[in-house]
């Protein structure tokens, strides 16, 4: 494999990686699981955005707290708008159509910490009823 292969090789599984983390996440929409989708969160993370024209600060706790109350969203869909890497940092957005019935654009921050990506803050917006 040549030295260019390698590094279009290295730079897929970085976004390979960044999504399987994000997955987490997504699957906490579907399932209301808020414990699965705590191990993406770093500690410190903080989630701030709005929802029906109310802003909210959340720690990673609170934020969790309100996905297990919340449950499941039976009818929610999504999509993986993108992801922007440079080396140990990432950016990504994600569109979430009917998670309980809101529409949510959510903005991420990630870190690679000892070889994991992890969530360290979320900005949102929750469209349908702003």
């Amino acid at each position: 494999m040549s030295t260019n292969q390698e590094a279009e090789r290295q730079s897929f599984d970085e976004y390979t990686a960044v999504e399987a983390a994000l997955k987490h996440y997504i699957d906490g929409a579907y399932t209301g699981d808020g414990d699965a989708q705590r191990s993406v969160w770093m500690d410190h993370a903080r989630i701030v955005g709005s929802v029906d024209g109310q802003f909210m600060a959340l720690t990673v706790d609170e934020f969790i707290a309100a996905v297990k109350e919340q449950g499941p969203a039976a009818n929610v869909s999504h999509h993986v708008v993108n992801i922007e890497i440079a080396g140990s940092a990432a950016t990504a957005r994600i569109e979430f159509i009917d998670w309980n019935g809101y529409r949510f654009t959510d903005f991420f921050v990630m870190a690679k910490q000892e070889g994991t990506w992890r969530i360290s803050g979320k900005v949102f917006d929750s469209h349908s009823r702003n």
